[in-house]
């Protein structure tokens, strides 16, 4: 498995491209914006998108799915507890932020649920807390989650949204993200990557 990063949308999220590199099958995870390199390396690399995940449904992990989507006709996958704010401009912030956002043909996803794309197993794990729907996804044979907001580098994701609860969000980086394994490898939705391992010694939030 190959991951690339790329820092998009205007609060500077984290976009990952997840690439199976013998079949060149790839997985979107959170895709802010869809600007024409991403669009260009994408061509030139020759992946082939499959699917965009969601890691929760705020505007800025989702205001590319439109641009993408005119190029790749991909399915969108978003836990069912965000199924809501995907559709509402004021639970998404995009009413905050911009001149507003929704997305409605997002398909649900469920805690513990497999997920199959570009040749991976990625196990839904639902983190409630910057979001009623916020999850994850595990690559357990990789060694890798994609946190989304729920974890952070030496932090957590806010909970002074709507919806939001500091106490859920403790709740589940403790007991849903602390449990992996200290060498999993974690791609947040924000800033740098860190491990499970690190978080649990550093992360003062928790």
């Amino acid at each position: 498995m190959k991951v690339e990063k790329f820092v998009t949308g205007i609060i500077s999220t984290n976009c990952y491209l997840v690439i199976n590199e013998e079949t060149r099958q790839t997985v979107v995870i959170d895709p802010a914006d869809c600007p024409s390199y991403l669009k260009k390396h994408i061509q030139e690399e020759g992946y082939q998108i499959e699917a965009i995940f969601l890691t929760h449904g705020h505007f800025d992990h989702m205001m590319g799915i439109d641009k993408f989507l005119k190029e790749f006709q991909v399915p969108v996958y978003v836990h069912e507890d965000d199924s809501d704010i995907m559709t509402d401009p004021k639970l998404n912030l995009s009413a905050t932020y911009t001149a507003g956002y929704t997305f409605a043909n997002a398909q649900t996803v469920h805690d513990g649920q497999i997920l199959k794309a570009a040749g991976y197993e990625f196990q839904v794990i639902h983190t409630p807390g910057h979001t009623r729907g916020g999850c994850c996804y595990y690559v357990k044979e990789e060694n890798i989650l994609f946190s989304g907001d729920t974890l952070f580098q030496r932090s957590i994701g806010r909970s002074d949204f709507p919806n939001s609860s500091t106490a859920d969000l403790v709740r589940s980086v403790r007991e849903k993200l602390f449990v992996l394994p200290e060498d999993t490898f974690v791609y947040p939705g924000h800033m740098g990557e860190t491990t499970i391992g690190y978080e649990k010694k550093n992360n003062p939030y928790v």
